[in-house]
């Protein structure tokens, strides 16, 4: 099924070395994955490296617990853009969903859409920390800002993603949004079947071995 194209080839590890950056970029050119997933600091490294490749280079904003202000997540993407990333995958204010402060949520998912400016925008909702009900609403909310995929989750919190909200996403996402599954995606029956699910990416570090296992 090509489940390459798929794949967001992720390294988020805190002390991850240029080295590893490095190798991360060269397997995912090798296996022509959608994209590299890494820290704000890569995202000049990962253009230099993937330039004229068929590559994404992507970057995480608000990361990982979506807690910053709106100002300085919308500086965080503004400067990852200045630098090459043409992906942004930004964690929503699970506290402010949490208060019911729907406006707050949808304005800065909105004033984020703004600055991407035709940059893929991938907004990660932590759905480990939600209620279905929570996930219905900042689906429709996502629905409202136009925005390109709804992310399951960091893969640093309780847990991953789950069947069950790509499930409640699908059913309530416009056709026109992907929906990114991420965390605990480490081999290929896994991904397969978020993908059947209704998954149109997969966040993992694992990539090169879903691949292994794909062949």
């Amino acid at each position: 099924m090509n489940i390459n194209s798929y794949i967001d080839h992720t390294n988020l590890n805190r002390s991850a070395t240029k080295e590893e950056i490095e190798k991360l970029c060269e397997e995912a050119k090798e296996y022509h994955f959608a994209s590299v997933c890494v820290h704000p600091y890569y995202v000049s490294l990962c253009s230099k490296l993937l330039k004229d490749s068929d590559v994404a280079v992507c970057t995480v904003i608000g990361f990982p617990l979506g807690e910053n202000t709106t100002e300085v997540k919308v500086f965080e993407a503004e400067d990852a853009i200045k630098k090459g990333a043409v992906e942004i995958d930004m964690v929503i204010n699970v506290s402010a969903l949490k208060n019911e402060d729907y406006y707050y949520v949808e304005e800065e998912i909105r004033k984020i859409r703004e600055v991407c400016n035709g940059i893929t925008l991938k907004v990660i909702i932590e759905e480990c920390c939600l209620t279905e009900e929570e996930i219905v609403r900042i689906t429709h909310i996502c629905n409202e800002c136009g925005v390109d995929y709804i992310k399951t989750s960091t893969g640093f919190d309780k847990h991953g993603a789950t069947m069950e909200a790509v499930h409640i996403i699908k059913a309530n996402k416009k056709d026109n949004i992907g929906i990114k599954a991420s965390g605990g995606i480490r081999d290929y029956e896994t991904a397969k079947k978020f993908i059947d699910a209704g998954a149109t990416r997969i966040g993992t570090s694992s990539g090169i071995k879903i691949m292994e296992g794909e062949e």
